[in-house]
């Protein structure tokens, strides 16, 4: 694992320093979880909050609670809309940064998976489908 965990949005603007992993993050499967990634689930890395920096970058947020009950705060970049970190209320020492964010992949072995009672079908990827190094030419 790096020494400084960094994380950077698609445009490059947003720049973090998410300071000491929690762990080693974990899917989602709830429908805010989808809808505020666009996709099947979501994968986050909790980081200890008081070590965590927004070092530059305009970032916008979005406060939801949940459908168990806890107020989320999702924060995105403004330049390119990705999905940058969340914080909730609930847990207010982590900061749980999305995975595909984070510069440095190497340490990122999600442990499990929560709220598999709304799983997509269609979120597993089956061995045998077509898989190309590349973009499909």
């Amino acid at each position: 694992m790096a020494n400084e965990i960094t994380a950077t949005c698609l445009c490059g603007e947003a720049h973090l320093k998410c300071g000491r992993p929690l762990g080693t993050g974990s899917y989602c499967h709830c429908m805010d979880c989808r809808k505020s990634t666009g996709g099947a689930f979501s994968v986050a890395i909790p980081f200890e909050a008081d070590s965590f920096r927004v070092l530059s970058g305009r970032i916008g947020s979005f406060t939801k609670t949940s459908t168990g009950g806890n107020e989320l705060t999702r924060n995105f970049c403004l330049g390119c809309g990705a999905p940058l970190f969340g914080t909730s209320k609930m847990y207010p020492n982590a900061v749980y940064v999305k995975a595909g964010v984070i510069d440095d992949q190497t340490f990122i072995q999600p442990t499990h998976e929560s709220w598999c009672q709304s799983k997509v079908k269609w979120s597993v990827i089956e061995p045998e489908l077509a898989s190309y190094p590349k973009g499909k030419t």
